[in-house]
């Protein structure tokens, strides 16, 4: 089981999480959303398409913490559906 740890706070856990450049991307359905904002911040992977973000919070603020790909390329189809994390989000 892998989880996505933020303050004391399970914001993810999964046993179906999708590796890519050493980051796991938990399937949507096994992430507490209550714990995600939506933040208008974008970047763009060459081989992966558009990412969108989430800011993660529980006491405080971690802005853009979180990322998905709503529409990812061919190459990355297998982590459409998923949220990966980092900037202070423990994944273990």
């Amino acid at each position: 089981m892998i989880r996505a740890m933020y303050e004391g706070k399970i914001i993810a856990q999964s046993k179906d999480t999708v590796v890519v450049e050493g980051n796991h991307y938990f399937p949507e359905k096994d992430v507490n959303m209550e714990y995600l904002i939506p933040s208008d911040t974008h970047t763009t992977c060459p081989w992966k398409g558009v990412a969108s973000y989430y800011d993660v919070q529980v006491d405080t603020l971690n802005k853009d913490a979180a990322w998905y790909y709503p529409e990812p390329k061919e190459a990355a189809k297998e982590i459409k559906g998923h949220i990966a994390f980092y900037k202070g989000v423990k994944v273990e």
